[in-house]
């Protein structure tokens, strides 16, 4: 399963679909404090992205795939500025 949602932390695993934003998006919503494991994360849909993002979660442990260090880069980064 590329989500597992826990009492207080999700884990992101491979590729995750667009459905799984939804799920994403209501465990985010339904308390505070919660965070995300994405270690094992190699890719997502957009949507998925966009739920990280527009949350702002605490992350647990960024994920280790080299390709995703743009979203590293937007996650540890307090200006949030785009570049290109």
């Amino acid at each position: 399963m590329p989500l597992v949602l826990k009492k207080k932390v999700a884990v992101l695993r491979g590729h995750c679909e667009i459905e799984d934003a939804e799920s994403l998006f209501n465990w985010l919503q339904e308390a505070s404090g919660r965070s995300l494991n994405l270690k094992e994360l190699t890719s997502a849909h957009t949507a998925i992205y966009q739920v990280i993002l527009g949350f702002q979660p605490t992350i647990s442990i960024m994920p280790e795939d080299t390709s995703l260090y743009w979203l590293k880069e937007l996650l540890t980064h307090d200006s949030k500025e785009v570049w290109l």
